[in-house]
């Protein structure tokens, strides 16, 4: 079966089911591919050790997914750990530290801005083309597998750190660059390694960046949609 991720064709070398089913609504009819994902069996095993008790067609999953991105800086592409939620087409970022509450900002997101949607909820891939830098969704959703099948282009990043009191700045490439760092796949491999930097590089200075110091609340969407969209917040409000 081959699937199309990423407007790449896609074939997974896999010996479960678990990914045919768990990749089904990605399935196209066609015999040709970009990208082969594959795994050996020292990655299975160190997958067992970290998710013990897990089946053996999630751990072999998960696998092929680094497999793959592990290929996508070829294709001009990476891996970027973050929520990416989507509105008038555009497509904006948020990442930070494992508990910074991207997951639950988004979803209030969802809860007071008419239109917004989630397009990943955890695993987006991030494409370079044409000048233009796009979010697309992933059947790697996250744990709470929230996401769709789509793309849109990514207007800004998004960094989440908690605080008391609601605020959003903008910051500069170089620290937007040490936080990116920290929400990479980066690969083995090097010359797949230098495309990554190359790609982020570029995508730092041309794609501008936020932190949003924020608690869980409606102000903290407010806060974060003038800054990040440019349109007014009450205007869009559900």
């Amino acid at each position: 079966m081959i699937y199309e991720i990423a407007d790449l064709k896609i074939k997974f070398n896999n010996k479960f089911a678990y990914t045919d089913k768990f990749c089904e609504k990605y399935a196209i009819d066609t015999d040709g591919f970009d990208v082969v994902a594959e795994v050996n069996e020292e990655d299975v095993e160190l997958e067992r050790r970290a998710f013990p008790g897990y089946s053996e067609g999630y751990i072999e999953n998960i696998c092929l997914y680094r497999s793959l991105c592990n290929k996508l800086p070829l294709f001009d592409r990476f891996l970027l750990h973050s929520s990416v939620i989507t509105f008038d087409g555009e497509a904006y970022a948020f990442a930070g530290e494992s508990g910074a509450g991207k997951s639950t900002h988004t979803g209030l997101w969802l809860k007071y801005v008419g239109g917004a949607e989630i397009l990943n909820g955890d695993k987006p891939i991030i494409a370079y083309s044409g000048g233009v830098f796009t979010a697309y969704g992933t059947p790697w959703n996250g744990k709470e597998n929230r996401g769709r099948k789509g793309k849109a282009p990514l207007k800004a990043l998004c960094f989440i750190e908690k605080a008391k009191v609601n605020e959003i700045v903008k910051i500069s490439s170089g620290e937007a660059a040490m936080r990116v760092f920290k929400q990479l796949l980066l690969p083995a491999e090097e010359k797949a390694a230098a495309r990554t930097l190359e790609l982020v590089d570029r995508l730092i200075c041309e794609v501008p960046s936020f932190v949003l110091k924020c608690d869980m609340s409606e102000e903290a969407v407010r806060t974060a949609f003038s800054a990040l969209t440019g349109k007014i917040y009450e205007e869009n409000r559900k």
